[in-house]
């Protein structure tokens, strides 16, 4: 299979001591490419050296919901900046949290409608996260889609089949990690979701070194792009579809979505 993993936090310290070699192993196990996602400054220019330094992974800069209080003055012109870039493909990781409380939520929006505008700006897509937050997220996608279909991923997708449908609605795309191959009850709905998506929104993610797939779960603590696999054969399975087939056209969509022809 040829994949593409298009959630990835491999600046994080969990992959300090063999970075090169869970690149090296994503490439053998068919990932062959990687977004690097920026949830602050100091992330976003990590991911963005990741890029100048493996073939195959491109970077997303922003600040994700939670790491918003603590954005110092001149970091998000320092972003903006990053933005442009060559090998930044996306704007994110962005959006609202509501199931923590590390920054206030009207300065989520602040900073969501931030990038919103800047994804305009760069004419590259939004990452958005999107955690017990979806009426707000929803209220702020469609006033930026009110002029147009949006350019985006909703990310780790963790909603029902009418939020997916909403999402799918205004342009997105619906990614799905590792989440997708749990099948205790709790994950009924994101199933059912899955399953629903049209072939043309699919995307498939890590959210390395988050979210370890089945059947790896509980037996490893650390996730990594070259276990995209499995979430390929478990969303796969609930489509009814060939993992290679689904790999090919979910590949094909981020490509597209990215911008990486």
């Amino acid at each position: 299979m040829k994949l593409f993993d298009t959630h990835t936090h491999l600046d994080q310290a969990e992959f300090d001591a063999d970075r090169a070699e869970v690149i090296a192993r994503a490439h053998q196990s068919g990932v062959e490419t990687i977004l690097a996602v920026g949830v602050d400054l100091p992330s976003s220019r990590a991911a963005v050296r990741l890029s100048e330094q493996f073939p195959g992974v491109y970077a997303a800069v922003g600040v994700q919901p939670n790491h918003c209080a603590a954005v110092a003055d001149g970091d998000w012109e320092q972003i903006v900046a990053l933005a442009r870039h060559p090998r930044v493909v996306a704007i994110g990781e962005t959006g609202l949290d509501c199931y923590w409380n590390y920054a206030p939520l009207e300065l989520q929006r602040t900073f969501f409608q931030k990038h919103i505008e800047l994804s305009a700006q760069c004419g590259l897509p939004l990452v958005i996260h999107c955690r017990d937050a979806q009426p707000q997220v929803l209220e702020m996608l469609g006033s930026a889609a009110a002029s147009g279909p949006l350019r985006g991923v909703m990310h780790a997708f963790s909603g029902d089949a009418i939020f997916a449908q909403q999402c799918v609605a205004m342009g997105l795309y619906i990614s799905f990690a590792g989440t997708i191959s749990y099948t205790n009850k709790k994950f009924a709905e994101l199933r059912q979701a899955a399953a629903a998506v049209p072939d043309d929104r699919i995307l498939l993610e890590t959210d390395s070194p988050y979210m370890v797939p089945h059947p790896l779960r509980g037996r490893q603590h650390r996730n990594e792009p070259s276990l995209l696999v499995y979430t390929a054969q478990a969303l796969a399975a609930l489509r009814g579809t060939d993992p290679e087939q689904l790999a090919a056209q979910s590949t094909a969509n981020a490509r597209r979505l990215f911008g990486l022809y």
